[in-house]
């Protein structure tokens, strides 16, 4: 993205942007003002962050507890024949290993986490769909599979057709259905027309990373399909730049107020620990500069259009699942347990529809319809027609 900002020149924008919506302005921006360094502050360029002992840890499992599901992660294996070539984040891909549900489950199920949805890693072959059904079908900690169906194909509409009649098939991810011409960002129609059988079908669209561009043409997206349940993913881990431009503080907070406004927009609050951008590599722990930024998402998008999610195994080497956990059940601690019990699972059984798979998952407050008739083909001018450019 080009972003220059350092994390603790963020927080000092982020904190006042949050203290705005709830009257603290002062207060926070003086305690931003004067971020101390950290054992929590790490330079990723020096390896992967080691556990902080000042980041929060996911609480211990007890009767009553709330149950977790992690709206986002990885799979693949790179001991197939064929593959993506997506083997995970910087430091996991020196693990050279695959990143099964078996793997994950050992690591998550002790933090609270009892289902999870595989989102797709590598946009590149259709098989894979088939590789993330058959190997969440084998493990019932898998309860939803965000796949890969290009929009932009002509073949969308008979792989559409196919995979949706699966009820494990909850979304695709896709973020390339805009063109972004000098910063004049425009949807492409075929694609559009495509995300309209999407809709049809009843699945949801997951995009990332957030961009400038991603975000308004999420924007746009959510005005043209207003059925269709859009996901910004890893929306915490957007800096803006310290400059007055177009990646700026005021251009974030605009689109920030703009996708807010859209009822179909939903955010995952992934990816809070994260490298800053450009050569800093920093990445920082201590809870009150993360509070600020996590604070103004929540009451930006209110508590039904958040969830909860790892982004294991990419977040591998940058902070460990009880991290992750900890830290937003840490955020979560100052609210009500209606809000937390949205966050943690309930948002992203009504935003995916999951299906519940085993015994400590909780009962899904949303279920997938039935498959419906085969979406109508057309010719190439309407949907399964071809995309155009992509940005």
């Amino acid at each position: 993205m080009g972003n220059k900002i350092s994390r603790r020149q963020f927080i000092g924008t982020a904190a006042m942007a949050g203290a705005a919506l709830s009257g603290t302005m002062n207060a926070l921006a003086a305690t931003s003002a004067q971020a101390p360094a950290s054992a929590a502050d790490w330079d990723e360029k020096n390896g992967a962050a080691p556990p902080a002992p000042d980041a929060p840890q996911a609480r211990p499992l007890a009767p009553g507890a709330i149950p977790i599901i992690d709206s986002h992660i990885h799979l693949f294996d790179n001991t197939r024949p064929v593959f993506t070539g997506y083997t995970g984040g910087l430091f996991y891909r020196a693990l050279n290993k695959p990143s099964t549900p078996a793997m994950y489950a050992a690591l998550a199920r002790p933090a609270g986490i009892v289902g999870a949805i595989v989102v797709e890693s590598a946009a590149q072959f259709i098989d894979d769909n088939l590789w993330y059904l058959e190997v969440s079908r084998d493990n019932p900690i898998m309860v939803g599979v965000s796949g890969n169906i290009d929009p932009g194909s002509t073949e969308f509409t008979k792989y559409l057709n196919h995979f949706h009649r699966d009820p494990l098939f909850r979304a695709i991810r896709s973020s390339r259905f805009y063109t972004s011409d000098g910063g004049k960002v425009a949807l492409n129609p075929a694609q559009v027309a495509n995300l309209k059988l999407l809709a049809q079908a009843d699945l949801a669209l997951d995009t990332a990373n957030p961009s400038m561009g991603l975000m308004q043409a999420n924007v746009l997206l959510a005005d043209a399909v207003p059925d269709l349940r859009i996901i910004m993913d890893h929306l915490p881990s957007y800096d803006p730049t310290s400059d007055p431009g177009p990646n700026g503080q005021a251009a974030y907070e605009a689109v920030i107020k703009e996708m807010a406004a859209r009822p179909n927009i939903f955010v995952k609050l992934t990816e809070v620990y994260h490298p800053t951008p450009g050569d800093n590599g920093i990445i920082v722990k201590n809870y009150e500069f993360l509070r600020a930024r996590l604070e103004y998402l929540f009451r930006a998008f209110g508590e039904d259009r958040v969830m909860f999610g790892t982004d294991y195994p990419n977040s591998y080497g940058v902070a460990t699942i009880p991290e992750e956990v900890g830290l937003m059940q840490q955020f979560y601690s100052t609210k009500t347990r209606a809000q937390q019990e949205k966050y943690f699972w309930q948002n992203s059984s009504k935003i995916y529809k999951w299906v519940k798979r085993s015994d400590d998952q909780p009962t899904p407050l949303a279920q997938g319809k039935p498959a419906p008739p085969a979406p109508a083909r057309m010719g190439p001018g309407g949907p399964g027609g071809r995309g155009g450019p992509r940005p």
